[in-house]
């Protein structure tokens, strides 16, 4: 569940890209009707990245919000139509069917994630009127993940910071920049695909007990904290997660 530190906003949520529960750690986790619902046993958050590929029905987000206790929450990614397809142009209507389908998670959609091609420079006059639309469409929280160097920089960052979209600060990190969380910075979203191996390789325990000691302190200073593995091709996703929970947990 949410690791809970001292302070207003002090939050911790930890989960994984979709909720696959490899043959080995399912016992970690109580019986359910789904993968899903077991998976809610354990962890408060999951990530959709299946949106980003093709439409769901508003009915099967309706679904997966059934499936899990109320303060369960979801980030849903945007479609690929919007951020790699019209590249964040004219996608007003594209916009509008993914929100009335995602809105079938009710208030369990807590936040939407803008992940950009490798080659989406930063351009202020694409970036700003496509952001604010969004923001004015959804009050929940917005993650983005840009992946070209002028993203790193101050006008794009300052954007960010005042829409109150936090960047996500993305291993493996491409830009020294990235290292650290940018944009809102109230809330950090960490989105771990991997290292070496990207969507493969698995975390080790000394790298998970430095993040975990950084996380806690970001906590403390007020930010609330997401942390999605999607080192999901190997399987490795949810003992990484289960692994970090504990430790957060010896740390409290």
């Amino acid at each position: 569940m949410a690791q809970a530190l001292p302070g207003a906003h002090a939050v911790i949520l930890v989960g994984t890209a979709g909720w696959s529960l490899p043959r080995d750690v399912q016992g970690a986790f109580a019986e359910g009707d789904s993968h899903l619902a077991r998976y809610a046993t354990r962890f408060p958050v999951a990530e959709i990245n299946s949106s980003f590929h093709r439409p769901h029905q508003r009915s099967l987000y309706e679904k997966w919000a059934a499936a899990v206790p109320a303060h369960f929450r979801f980030c849903a990614k945007l479609p690929k139509t919007i951020t790699h397809e019209r590249r964040l142009v004219d996608c007003e209507t594209l916009l509008g069917e993914f929100l009335a389908q995602a809105g079938g998670l009710g208030d369990k959609l807590a936040c939407l994630l803008v992940q950009l091609p490798p080659s989406f420079a930063f351009d202020a006059s694409v970036a700003t009127p496509f952001l604010a639309l969004l923001r004015a469409r959804f009050a929940g929280a917005l993650a983005m993940e840009p992946r070209h160097a002028t993203w790193f920089e101050p006008e794009a960052d300052g954007l960010l910071r005042e829409l109150q979209i936090a960047r996500v600060l993305a291993d493996p990190v491409r830009h020294d920049a990235g290292r650290w969380p940018g944009g809102w910075t109230e809330r950090i979203y960490l989105r771990l695909h991997g290292t070496p191996r990207v969507y493969y390789s698995s975390y080790e325990p000394e790298l998970l007990r430095a993040l975990s000691d950084r996380m806690r302190i970001a906590a403390r200073e007020g930010a609330e904290v997401w942390c999605i593995f999607d080192n999901t091709a190997s399987g490795a996703a949810a003992g990484n997660a289960l692994d970090l929970q504990r430790l957060l947990e010896e740390g409290r």
